[in-house]
């Protein structure tokens, strides 16, 4: 077995399957995502993850997440 690739899981973002690697959090999710924590709401299996929490939810194979982003105008 090959070691140099790190495993990963499915997960469904915002409707669409993709494959994360295994082991993060939300904030780590995010990271991965390049996306800055306090510009996204999560919710995690219909849940909303509150963002003090990021960093203790873990994500596992087959959770369902949906990201809402806040974007500034005006």
């Amino acid at each position: 077995m090959d070691n140099s690739n790190p495993s990963t899981i499915a997960v469904t973002i915002n409707g669409e399957t993709r494959e994360v690697p295994e082991g993060l959090t939300v904030k780590d999710l995010l990271a991965h995502l390049d996306l800055h924590e306090r510009m996204v709401v999560v919710e995690k299996n219909r849940e909303i993850v509150r963002r003090e929490d990021y960093g203790g939810v873990g994500v596992d194979e087959g959770d369902a997440f949906e990201l809402v982003h806040f974007v500034g105008g005006g």
